[in-house]
C-alpha cells in the first residue's frame, strides 16, 4: 500500500527565518556604528532614535560640522601677547651680568689695575669672577654688586668710584665667560642641552641650530616654549617655510624650548577600513585622506560612503566636549575635501557601516540556526519517504 504523504513537507525553516527577522535586528548585530541624521543634527549609536533627556546630553556634548573647505583649513598659530612683544626689542637687547660670569676690567694707562690674561692664561681664568652673592672685588673700589646690572652700568659705576684715585679713568669692561644664563632645548633635536645666552641676542631659530637641527623624528609644526611656568606653542614650519618672524621670538634667561617627537603624535582609525591601526603623524602633519589611504582605504562592501567622521576632543573653554567632522563621500570632490582635512594629534577617525552590511551580519548570525532547522526538515522528509 501506498501511504499518503502528510502535507508537513513544507518549509518551515522559512517560517522560522522570517519569524527570526521580524525582530530587531539590530540587537543581534555584532559591532557598531554612529549614524548621522540631517533633520535634528546630530549622532546616534545603533539605529534606535536617544529619547529627549538622551538627544539633549548630545547636543550639549558634541558639536557636529561637516568636513569642507573651511573646517580642512591647518591650525593657525597665534602668538601669545607677552611673546609678541619681544619681536621688536633686539635692538634694546642688552645682557645682564649674573653670579658665576667672569668680567675682563681694563683701565687704559693703568696696568697695575688690569689683570693681565698671560700667555697661557685665558680671560676666563684671568677675569673677576662673580661671586654667588653677585658681587666682585676690584682694587681702590673693593667689593661691589654687579649682579642684575648690563655692562655699561657696571663701567659707569666703576669710573666713578676710581675717579677718587686715579684722574680721569678709562674704563671698559667685558664678558670674559657667559655662565649664569642658560637656554635648554629638548626633544627632537640633534643635540639636546643647556646653551649660554650671551651678548648677543638668542632667539629660537638660533637656538634649535646651535642644538643640530631638527631630527629626523622632531615636529617641527609642535615646538614648546616653557617660560616661568607658562606654556607657548610655537612653529618652526612657519618660520622655516613660511619666513613667518612671529615666532621667531627672542629667548630669555631658563627658557625651555622642546621640540615635539611626531612618533608621539598619533591618529586613530577605526571601523569600516581593511586595516585599522593607529598612525603617525610625521613632522608634516596628516590629512584624511592619507590617514584613510594608509588604513588600506575604506571597505567598500560595508562602509557608508556619508559616514567617515573625525571626532575631536573640543579646545579647553569650549561649551561641548567633542567636536565631530562628518565627511559625506558620495561624490569626487569629497576625497579632495580630505585631502585638505588636517588632522591633529589624538583625532580619531570612524568609518560607520552601510545598512546592507548591518544587515549581512544578522543574516550571518542567522546561518546556523537557517542550517539547523534546514538540515532538521530534510532529515524528516527523508524518514517519511522510507516510512
Amino acid at each position: 500500500m501506498i501511504k499518503q504523504r502528510t502535507p508537513h513537507h513544507k518549509p518551515w525553516f522559512v517560517l522560522i527565518l522570517l519569524a527570526l527577522m521580524a525582530g530587531p535586528a539590530c540587537s543581534i548585530m555584532p559591532g557598531s556604528h554612529i549614524k548621522h541624521s540631517d533633520a535634528n543634527s546630530t549622532w546616534f549609536n545603533g539605529d534606535n532614535q536617544p529619547t529627549e533627556a538622551e538627544q539633549a546630553l548630545l547636543e550639549e556634548q558634541v558639536r557636529i560640522k561637516p568636513v569642507n573647505s573651511v573646517t580642512g583649513l591647518p591650525v593657525v598659530h597665534e602668538l601669545a601677547p607677552e611673546l609678541a612683544s619681544s619681536l621688536d626689542s633686539e635692538g634694546m637687547y642688552e645682557y645682564i651680568v649674573g653670579a658665576g660670569d667672569v668680567l675682563n676690567v681694563t683701565v687704559w694707562d693703568h696696568p697695575e689695575l688690569t689683570i693681565p690674561a698671560g700667555g697661557e692664561r685665558k680671560p676666563s681664568d684671568a677675569g673677576n669672577w662673580v661671586h654667588s652673592d653677585g658681587t666682585i672685588f676690584y682694587p681702590y673700589v673693593g667689593v661691589v654688586k654687579v649682579a642684575g646690572l648690563n655692562l655699561r652700568e657696571i663701567r659707569t659705576m666703576l669710573t666713578r668710584r676710581l675717579a677718587r684715585y686715579v684722574e680721569a679713568p678709562q674704563v671698559d669692561v667685558s664678558v670674559a665667560a657667559f655662565r649664569s644664563q642658560k637656554v635648554y632645548v629638548s626633544g627632537g633635536v640633534n643635540q639636546p642641552g643647556a646653551y649660554p645666552l650671551t651678548n648677543v641676542p638668542l632667539r629660537l631659530l638660533d637656538v634649535v641650530n646651535e642644538a643640530g637641527g631638527v631630527a629626523e623624528m622632531g615636529d617641527w609644526r609642535n615646538v614648546i616654549l616653557t617660560r616661568q611656568g607658562k606654556e607657548y606653542r610655537l612653529s618652526l614650519k612657519e618660520i622655516y617655510e613660511k619666513g613667518d618672524k612671529r615666532f621667531n621670538i627672542l629667548l630669555k634667561a631658563d627658557d625651555v624650548v622642546h621640540v615635539s617627537l611626531s612618533d608621539d603624535q598619533k591618529v586613530f582609525v577605526m571601523g569600516e577600513v581593511n586595516k585599522p591601526a593607529s598612525l603617525n603623524m610625521g613632522r608634516n602633519g596628516l590629512t584624511l585622506a592619507e590617514a584613510l589611504a594608509e588604513s588600506g582605504g575604506i571597505n567598500e562592501m560595508q562602509a557608508n560612503a556619508t559616514g567617515i567622521f573625525v571626532m575631536r576632543r573640543a579646545e579647553e573653554g569650549e561649551e561641548r566636549y567633542i567636536d565631530l567632522y562628518q565627511l559625506n563621500a558620495k561624490d569626487a570632490t569629497a576625497f579632495v575635501l580630505a585631502d585638505e582635512f588636517n588632522l591633529q594629534e589624538r583625532d580619531i577617525i570612524y568609518v560607520t557601516a552601510a545598512p546592507m552590511a548591518r544587515w549581512n551580519r544578522v543574516i550571518s548570525q542567522l546561518m546556523p540556526t537557517i542550517q539547523a532547522v534546514y538540515f532538521g526538515a530534510r532529515a524528516s522528509r527523508e524518514i517519511d519517504r522510507l516510512d
